[in-house]
């Protein structure tokens, strides 16, 4: 449990309670990201996905994985931090981290009904999905809210503050 009132689980926990939602009849979804700074395209695609099952179940890369892909200079905010702000959103009932590139052998341990991803993905190119389509599940995409990305957020940052991030105003 976490203190913003969510789970916040490891992979075997995580799929324990999955388990447990499954076996009560309950639909599982599953999403995935870096979720560094939090913004409306975020809460929007995260209440779409979650409004495909019973239950939403948020992957967020580690700290490590994130630099991978991301580069040197992100996340901006650690793990636990993205994990305690997602787990505080009301479409939101589990979040897990993963140390890998891609959330496919998390998929395989949570197994869930439906994978969500956003709309900059083709369906055949989510990770994971061929695995959850394998036993029956489905993998959908939703639309994302124009012009809302961390990145984004991040230049507009850089823009207004500069790279030494004196405050420009007077």
């Amino acid at each position: 449990m976490s203190a913003a009132g969510g789970l916040v689980l490891e992979r075997a926990a995580a799929a324990e309670q999955v388990a447990s939602w499954r076996a009560a009849g309950q639909s599982v979804v599953f999403t995935n990201g870096v979720f560094d700074l939090l913004h409306r395209g975020h809460v929007a695609s995260l209440a779409a996905a979650r409004a495909r099952g019973d239950r939403l179940v948020v992957g967020v890369n580690d700290d490590a994985s994130v630099r991978r892909l991301k580069g040197p200079h992100r996340p901006l905010a650690p793990l636990e931090d993205r994990m305690e702000v997602l787990a505080a959103l009301r479409a939101v009932d589990l979040v897990t981290p993963f140390a890998e590139d891609t959330p496919e052998e998390l998929i395989r341990a949570l197994r869930p009904d439906v994978l969500v991803k956003g709309a900059d993905y083709k369906v055949e190119d989510v990770a994971g999905g061929a695995f959850v389509r394998s036993y029956g599940g489905r993998v959908e995409t939703v639309e994302l809210v124009p012009g809302r990305s961390t990145s984004s957020v991040v230049e507009r940052v850089l823009e207004r503050y500069g790279k030494s991030g004196d405050d420009p105003t007077p």
